[in-house]
């Protein structure tokens, strides 16, 4: 099967265009049988930020895309961190040396700086204008035996053969016309991502390379690297840019597209798969509340167009809403959601007098049957207006006794109607009952009722309707409630 590779740099979080580029090799590598490789590039080394590699091979895992090799479960193409394989680059930039594809250059960072200032001047595109291409052997030897630091610049040849990209079709740049020499192996002894990258999806056996469209123009000169070491390239794809709604790129400055933020904030990583698919193309449909099987069914590289995918965040509590309930209405899912609310409960109200029954698995479980779909995301449960599910209120007679006189004859009714009920209470029949019920009062109208039940059922003075109050809570814990505050 196919073997394609996402090749992030450590230099910080995973964010929503990564993860669109794992998203769409991963499910490119499923649908074929294939193998999808974590390759961590890491040849700028002074970008590079502690622990950000194991970050990002930990979001992948969250995100229920793990690679099937990489640096933390290792493989039979390792190492999978660049930095551990210098000794491969530099064997390779030799062989180019002595074929004469590539050739030392000794220009200072002085010469370099000064050649970019002119092209700026003169409103040029900064260029190095190959000066060292045309040194003769015994040039080089002198400039090396002076101990001179010198790089390693492959040749662009002019001329290139057109490829043909997955998504946009025949494609070619000339790039010796319009670049200099790209260096291949810095001073350091580190490559660059050119040669890397070449080096690499080589010798892990890389078939295809699925990247973002801001590499097109670079491939010509991957594909004459390929050609200087007579190796058979890859197929390249090339996907399209992930940009904001209004078509700005997306800000990384506020950190909301960073993974670890979605995680915290309590997003399903379905929600995140989901919408960066559902904005992308490559897919037969495009309905709301796709898994990762369906998204894999339906995939066909040829479906991705060169339209820009434009993501609008602001739908993600939608996308999120419709993946809760689908994981309410699955049991096992729906046992791990019920162990997560139960946390949450427990962080946000454990100061509180949490009635251990309230945390009993029956009754969180049925809050969430209930809660399914009127919820984006598991933590609304435990905003304030729900405070009532968790935390028992502590209401005296003489408070309810200010709104009417009738506490006890209402709380009786209410206890009777609810008892009666108790198997199948909803929220359309409640409603309809208590108006008939306030008719069986003898002074108490009916809004002053509904403030009375809500005060003994909630202690708040505002939250969802009673009705809906005491479908939640259940016919138990509702007559519960309601004796408390009577015999106070």
């Amino acid at each position: 099967g196919p073997r394609v590779r996402f090749g992030p740099s450590p230099t910080g979080f995973l964010h929503l265009g990564g993860l669109r580029t794992a998203l769409y090799n991963y499910i490119f590598a499923k649908k074929h049988q294939g193998t999808f490789i974590l390759r961590v590039e890491d040849t700028d080394q002074n970008r590079v930020v502690p622990g950000a590699a194991e970050g990002i091979e930990d979001m992948l895992d969250w995100a229920g895309i793990p690679p099937d090799e990489s640096p933390g479960r290792g493989g039979p193409a390792g190492p999978y961190v660049q930095s551990l394989r210098l000794e491969l680059y530099r064997r390779a930039s030799a062989a180019l040396l002595e074929s004469g594809a590539a050739y030392r250059c000794f220009c200072s960072p002085q010469r370099l700086e000064l050649l970019r200032k002119e092209a700026l001047r003169s409103q040029q595109t900064p260029r190095y204008d190959n000066r060292c291409r045309h040194l003769t052997p015994t040039e080089v030897a002198q400039k090396l035996s002076q101990g001179l630091d010198c790089v390693i610049r492959f040749r662009l040849e002019k001329g290139v053969e057109p490829f043909q990209d997955l998504v946009y079709g025949w494609s070619k740049h000339e790039v010796a016309e319009v670049e200099g020499d790209p260096v291949i192996l810095k001073g350091d002894g580190f490559p660059t991502y050119h040669l890397a990258n070449v080096v690499d999806d080589h010798y892990m056996g890389i078939t295809h390379v699925l990247r973002g469209t801001e590499w097109l123009t670079s491939t010509s000169k991957h594909l004459l690297l390929y050609k200087a070491f007579g190796w058979e390239p890859p197929q390249f794809g090339h996907l399209p840019l992930l940009l904001n709604k209004d078509g700005g790129k997306l800000s990384k400055r506020q950190g909301d597209i960073f993974l670890e933020r979605f995680a915290q904030d309590g997003f399903l990583p379905e929600a995140l798969l989901d919408i960066v698919t559902n904005c992308g193309s490559g897919f037969t449909e495009k309905q709301m509340g796709r898994t990762l099987e369906e998204l894999i069914s339906q995939f066909e590289v040829g479906r991705i167009t060169t339209h820009s995918a434009l993501l609008d965040l602001e739908a993600l509590p939608e996308f999120n809403r419709v993946h809760l309930t689908r994981h309410i209405e699955n049991q096992g899912l729906r046992q791990r959601l019920v162990r997560e609310l139960q946390g949450l409960v427990e962080l946000v109200y454990g100061d509180q007098q949490v009635d251990p029954d309230v945390l009993e698995d029956e009754y969180v479980e049925r809050v969430l049957l209930l809660r399914k779909g009127h919820i984006s995301l598991l933590k609304n449960l435990v905003s304030s207006d729900y405070s009532y599910l968790w935390v028992r209120p502590s209401v005296s007679r003489q408070q309810l006794q200010t709104i009417s006189a009738e506490v006890d004859e209402i709380g009786k009714l209410v206890i009777g109607l609810v008892t009666r009920q108790a198997a199948d209470l909803t929220v359309e029949k409640l409603n309809k009952d208590l108006r008939s019920l306030q008719k069986q009062t003898r002074e108490t109208k009916y809004s002053s009722m509904m403030q009375l039940l809500r005060l003994v059922l909630s202690g708040r003075q505002h939250g969802p309707s009673v009705a809906e109050m005491m479908v939640t809570l259940g016919a138990e814990e509702v007559c519960g409630r309601i004796h408390r505050a009577l015999s106070s």
